[in-house]
């Protein structure tokens, strides 16, 4: 059975391959670990009244507002 499912993967990426696209392995914070809500919260203190962060979310916030012309 193993050996169906691992030739059916590689069917599967050849097809991909031959499509013009190419795998791609991005890593990512896990946040099922136990210690992630905390480093999270951490971060968001420690940008708390922080100039640039304040900077960026005007921005953000002015960028997502101005939606004139889009339909």
């Amino acid at each position: 059975m193993a050996d169906a499912s691992v030739d059916k993967v590689a069917r599967h990426r050849s097809r991909l391959r031959a499509s013009g696209l190419r795998p791609l392995q991005i890593w990512v914070p896990d946040t099922r670990d136990a210690d992630y809500a905390r480093r999270i919260r951490n971060q968001c203190i420690a940008l708390r009244n922080d100039a640039a962060e304040l900077e960026v979310l005007a921005f953000a916030e002015a960028a997502a507002n101005d939606i004139q012309g889009w339909k």
